[in-house]
């Protein structure tokens, strides 16, 4: 049976819940530096919609992909990670500054998610992951299958803590994901957006006292803050899809240790990387304007 976090861990645990926002939305980065979303395949131009905001457009995307391979798992969990961005931005919980206070994060109110949306959301996972299992059972080494089950667990992660305010099956989605991104690494050395779903976790939990890192551990997360660093920075730099994402943790890593100019460096890379994100604009100005 899973160890429990007791009441003294809670405050722990939201923390953890930071590192569940692995899969949520915007990119920061240096442009001659950091790796762009740059293909043309419906499942390339769906994740650059993302990134600027524009859910319809991605969603219809993503649609496409899934019209023309059916069979591929990568399509309903974009799909997925569409709906769900698009709900976060209507309920207004992706403003960075909203993670990196924790006084703010605990303080948040349980959000009132469109039931429909909802529905569609866990339809696709749903989708993504038998998908995923029938790949894997006649491959167990299937890149895609691993990829999508990744963020499938990110995604379900992020939907627990930010909306449903239910941090220990935050955890749990956490875990998971971790799990299957170590599994796709094992088979795929350069499949850099794996990274993504274990490097701020690291991070969150390396920056916790001992006692609770322990705990964490046992619960089967790691906690490493450097590691972290160095595995958003690889996904930031050589991953795919999720490469722009990676930025946007790295920025908010950078915040919560007092580094403003370099969070700011990497937020001017987003806007004119992604112009159509207003988060960005809003973002910059409010950091410029902090003491």
């Amino acid at each position: 049976m899973p160890r429990r976090l007791n009441p003294s861990d809670a405050r722990a645990a939201r923390k953890v819940a930071l590192a569940c926002v692995c899969l949520i939305l915007v990119s920061f980065g240096y442009a001659e530096d950091f790796a762009a979303i740059r293909g043309d395949s419906p499942l390339d131009r769906g994740f650059r919609g993302l990134y600027n905001l524009d859910f319809s457009g991605a969603q219809e995307d993503f649609l496409a992909w899934e019209a023309q391979h059916p069979e591929d798992p990568v399509g309903p969990v974009s799909e997925a990670a569409g709906l769900l961005f698009s709900e976060f931005n209507r309920l207004g919980v992706l403003e960075a500054q909203f993670y990196e206070d924790d006084n703010a994060f605990a303080a948040r109110s349980k959000m009132k998610p469109d039931p429909a949306i909802k529905a569609q959301f866990q339809n696709a996972i749903d989708r993504a992951e038998n998908l995923s299992r029938a790949r894997l059972g006649k491959q167990s080494s299937d890149r895609d299958a691993l990829f999508a089950l990744t963020l499938s667990a990110g995604l379900q992660a992020d939907y627990a803590a930010l909306i449903e305010k239910r941090n220990l099956a935050s955890l749990r989605y956490a875990r998971q994901a971790s799990t299957s991104a170590q599994q796709l690494l094992d088979v795929c050395h350069d499949c850099y957006d794996a990274l993504l779903a274990t490097g701020f976790s690291k991070y969150v939990i390396g920056s916790m006292a001992a006692p609770v890192r322990w705990i964490l551990r046992l619960g089967g997360l790691p906690s490493d803050k450097q590691s972290g660093i160095s595995d958003l920075m690889m996904t930031a730099q050589h991953g795919h899809y999720l490469a722009p994402f990676a930025r946007i943790l790295l920025a908010i890593a950078y915040v919560r240790e007092k580094n403003k100019a370099r969070a700011l460096e990497l937020l001017d890379g987003l806007r004119r990387e992604y112009p159509g994100n207003s988060l960005v604009v809003r973002e910059i100005a409010r950091l410029q304007n902090s003491n």
